[in-house]
């Protein structure tokens, strides 16, 4: 597809930028597309997952000058070439801030970073106005550490991984920083989604779930499960982040299954593309999501669409946040670290013939909730709601 067309028409020209989380705003924008939006993704830079994005602004050699030059010439094309600006990860074009002591600021020398804190600080979000005078649809969607808050986190949820990451995950300044942009935001924004229910305990009261839609579930088809009833179950785990994830728990959980004599199979899938991981996730048998986030990630969307059962902490007090029939069809095996080793047992032994069937609802779960082509058609009304509210 070739970049939006600038000339006006009774089309609507939708943005998606300006990361790569998860392949989300990707997939929602493909999905746009085949049902006739112009939809056109865009982000900074492009990450080792390797999600297919229509436009990556600049690769890894290239300087931070060249993303900058880009960036405001993104800006002017938002401007000029499209209706609605879909943002994603709690960010808009514009620099955002170099947080203190953080993964990204430690690449550049200080004085490197001082330069770049006055600059980013001086811009950070200030084409949120622009665009709103400009009479652009503004919408974001959260998607995870994007809004979640160490400090929230561990005053409202009993389990958490605020309370397993390294000193500096989470700090007073990123919570306190996250909660100034979303204000913003709030400010500007026509519509506020999150991809998972627990990040609306962190949003105002208007925000909306928008599941994930990442994959095309013509492409992710079902394999047949049966035949493992009949071979040494492959469980897999591929964590993002181990202490995120809950990675410790479910090493140790399969250590003691091994040595109390449970027939299994375990594989980490860490560090490669997704191409290659979706090689090794077909051949698996179950999935353990995570333990402490309190909802599943894009990976179980994925091996929900492949039939494959999937093991994940939920948190039943965000269930509220979904549509009551969304949260009855959930097929998701719950468990905690305190009661994954008994779920995992039982499902390898007296539960083993169940997995078949749960992995059949699982397809039909996904097929229902996380059809990007379902989910554009509610984009797009939600998008032509937005405009015509602009244009009264």
């Amino acid at each position: 597809m070739n970049r939006a067309d600038p000339e006006k028409n009774n089309t609507m020209r939708v943005l998606h930028c300006p990361n790569i989380i998860g392949g989300n705003p990707q997939g929602l924008a493909r999905a746009e597309r085949e049902i006739g939006i112009k939809s056109w993704s865009v982000a900074e830079r492009q990450n080792y997952f390797n999600y297919l994005a229509d436009e990556i602004l600049v690769t890894e050699k290239d300087s931070p000058l060249l993303l900058e030059w880009k960036r405001w010439r993104m800006l002017w094309r938002a401007i000029n070439e499209f209706d609605v600006i879909h943002f994603n990860w709690g960010q808009s074009i514009m620099p955002h801030k170099l947080l203190s002591g953080s993964k990204t600021a430690r690449q550049y020398p200080k004085v490197i970073q001082s330069l770049y804190g006055f600059y980013s600080q001086f811009f950070e979000l200030k084409d949120l106005p622009l665009l709103k005078k400009a009479g652009k649809g503004i919408v974001v969607t959260y998607q995870g550490d994007d809004i979640r808050q160490g400090d929230v986190s561990q005053a409202k949820f009993e389990i958490n991984f605020a309370n397993e990451v390294d000193p500096g995950y989470y700090s007073e300044e990123s919570d306190s920083h996250k909660r100034h942009r979303l204000a913003i935001f709030a400010q500007y924004a026509d519509r506020i989604f999150a991809t998972t229910p627990d990040l609306l305990n962190f949003l105002p009261p208007q925000s909306q779930i928008l599941p994930k839609c990442h994959i095309d579930l013509r492409e992710w088809l079902p394999i047949n499960q049966e035949n493992s009833l009949s071979k040494v179950p492959l469980i897999i785990h591929a964590p993002s982040h181990r202490q995120v994830k809950g990675t410790r728990f479910i090493v140790d959980v399969i250590s003691r299954l091994k040595s109390d004599g449970v027939s299994l199979e375990f594989l980490l899938v860490e560090g490669v593309s997704h191409a290659e991981a979706r090689k090794l996730y077909e051949k698996s048998d179950i999935l353990i999501d995570q333990l402490l986030a309190g909802w599943y990630g894009g990976l179980a969307v994925e091996l929900m669409a492949l039939g494959k059962p999937v093991i994940c902490y939920l948190r039943e007090g965000d269930l509220k946040f979904l549509p009551a029939q969304m949260s009855k069809d959930l097929p998701i095996i719950n468990a905690t670290s305190i009661t994954l080793y008994e779920v995992l047992k039982q499902l390898l032994t007296v539960r083993k013939h169940e997995l078949p069937e749960i992995g059949r609802k699982s397809r039909a779960y996904v097929e229902r909730w996380h059809d990007p082509l379902k989910i554009a058609e509610r984009m797009k009304k939600e998008y032509e709601s937005i405009l015509l509210s602009k244009r009264k």
